[in-house]
């Protein structure tokens, strides 16, 4: 077999593999949900006012989350990308953290920071808090490439400074915008926590709806078309957003952004202000939280803290908190195995490929996930699964499965950009002096990429840590992660069971904070455009 055959059966291997857990982890149960809402009476469900009504305010408080979003959003990158200041790293970190916690937590730290109430602002708020890091770190990353002459001779010519921004600046940052904005539209249309916690029953939308429906209605024919108008919209949303990033991609890479970066001079301390302030948003449900998990009756207290070695009030939960710990620990060490597993094959098949309509439909098929709702996927499972061998729907590795469904793709985001930015004359070179394909590997990508792979390992940790839509459908009552602990602790009344889920939260943002931090160290740069 010569060394051309070999490759091309490893790649078809892979994509085996990768296509294969895809067509049956994911496919499957969407499909089922779209057959079980197209057999279903689709046009009563339809013909409800409520149903509209629902449409209505989840495309609303979407809209505005992401015009929250983009407006707090632009005075980081600016920073980010455009300015030489101290402490840059941990303002990245900490422009970061908002993303990747819990969206329990969050909904949890504007509920300690706006009361139990909840309404529409805290939760447009949340979903604004959640996503600023997609604008901030989308945008700067583009913005960082911009060449500053270009402006420089805009206002040589006589233009101001916001005749230029709008004239120059803006057109050139049109495609990370749009980018950027899509992909907030689409978090905050399927945002299930931050709504679960803050519409205080009152307030839903299509995601926290389809889960009433399934869970204590067992309306499934109504949740699954439910689920067939949101994957509509989702779909169309992820077009949009694949549309935007291929322009940004064919257009750009002007400079580097070490050349465009400087100290702020003049009114360019105004944005530093702004970027300022907006930063003292993101920390103040931060600490409204953890004022909160020490906030007691009779003054502060770590009785909260304590309570996780307890079950909360009785009848609360089947295991102490400490175990629902350990288990979130455990499946998301599993699913942080799965997801490097997957996406290390899809990316090594993604650079192998060399059509590149076939790399693009494959690289969109595999981000397909990171855009369905997850509580789509985990009622899926529901209704699918059980038609497999082995008991799978009862099985400890269901979660996992789930979760590392949602991570494989953030795992190729952050690899994949390496593995391309990799001179290939140092792959032909070592070929050329007898080195194998694997041997190739081994001793040209390995060492290049492994920070990123190691920072691709943290982050589907932490995102496996909190992912709460797929896994309170299908966690066992007697096995619940940490975020599914939380939620049926608020569930229920009893000060305990409050201050239990306020220490919960706090404990897994701690652990959250220090994986960004890890991955913040471990990120390498390259040329190419950053990709969030």
């Amino acid at each position: 077999m010569t060394g051309e055959l070999r490759r091309r059966v490893a790649v078809a291997l892979a994509a085996a593999v990768v296509l294969g857990f895809l067509g049956v982890f994911f496919a499957w149960p969407v499909a089922a949900i779209i057959g079980l809402g197209v057999r279903g009476d689709v046009g009563a469900v339809l013909a409800e006012p409520a149903t509209w009504r629902l449409v209505g305010f989840t495309l609303g408080q979407a809209a505005a989350s992401t015009a929250v979003a983009l407006l707090c959003g632009l005075p980081l990158a600016y920073v980010l990308a455009r300015l030489v200041l101290p402490g840059t790293g941990l303002l990245r970190v900490a422009v970061t953290v908002p993303f990747v916690l819990p969206t329990i937590v969050v909904g949890m730290a504007f509920r300690a920071l706006f009361g139990a109430d909840g309404g529409v602002l805290p939760i447009v708020l949340a979903n604004a808090f959640f996503n600023v890091a997609v604008v901030a770190r989308t945008v700067s990353g583009l913005w960082g490439h911009l060449d500053r002459r270009m402006e420089d001779a805009a206002r040589s010519l006589g233009a101001g400074r916001l005749r230029t921004f709008t004239s120059v600046t803006l057109p050139a940052l049109l495609p990370a915008l749009g980018s950027a904005a899509a992909v907030v539209f689409l978090f905050s249309a399927t945002s299930f926590g931050v709504v679960l916690v803050l519409g205080g029953g009152r307030l839903r939308t299509l995601e926290t709806e389809i889960y009433l429906r399934t869970v204590q209605l067992l309306d499934l024919p109504g949740a699954a078309a439910l689920s067939l108008l949101q994957l509509v919209a989702v779909v169309a949303a992820l077009l949009v957003a694949t549309i935007a990033r291929r322009r940004r991609e064919t257009a750009l890479r002007l400079r580097a952004p070490a050349t465009t970066a400087r100290p702020p001079q003049g009114a360019e301390w105004w944005i530093v202000g702004l970027a300022g302030a907006v930063l003292c948003g993101l920390l103040a449900p931060i600490a409204s939280l953890l004022v909160r998990s020490v906030s007691t009756r009779d003054g502060w207290g770590l009785a909260g803290y304590r309570a996780l070695l307890g079950t909360g009030q009785p009848g609360t939960l089947e295991v102490t908190g400490l175990e629902a710990a350990l288990n979130s620990v455990r499946t998301a060490v599993d699913a942080t195995w799965m997801a490097l597993l997957l996406g290390l094959l899809a990316s090594f098949v993604l650079v192998a490929v060399r059509r590149r309509f076939v790399a693009e439909s494959l690289d969109l098929a595999l981000m397909l996930p990171l855009g369905v709702s997850a509580v789509t996927v985990g009622f899926g499972y529901l209704i699918t699964l059980g038609s497999l061998p082995g008991e799978l729907r009862t099985s400890p590795l269901l979660v996992p499965f789930a979760q590392a469904l949602v991570v494989t793709p953030l795992v190729i985001r952050t690899v994949l950009p390496v593995l391309r930015a990799i001179d290939d004359r140092l792959r032909q070179a070592a070929a050329t002096l007898g080195a194998g394909p694997w041997r190739v590997r081994r001793e040209i990508d390995f060492p290049l990429a492994v920070r990123s792979v190691l920072a691709a390992a943290g982050f589907g940790f932490v995102v496996a840590l909190g992912e709460f839509g797929a896994t309170s459908f299908l966690a066992r009552p007697d096995a619940p992660t940490l975020p599914v602990a939380i939620a049926r602790l608020l569930g229920r009344p009893g000060e305990l069971n409050s201050q239990l889920a306020y220490a919960a939260c706090a404990l897994l943002m701690v652990v959250t904070v220090l994986g960004v931090v890890l991955i913040e160290r471990l990120r390498v740069g390259t040329d190419a455009v950053e990709d969030f």
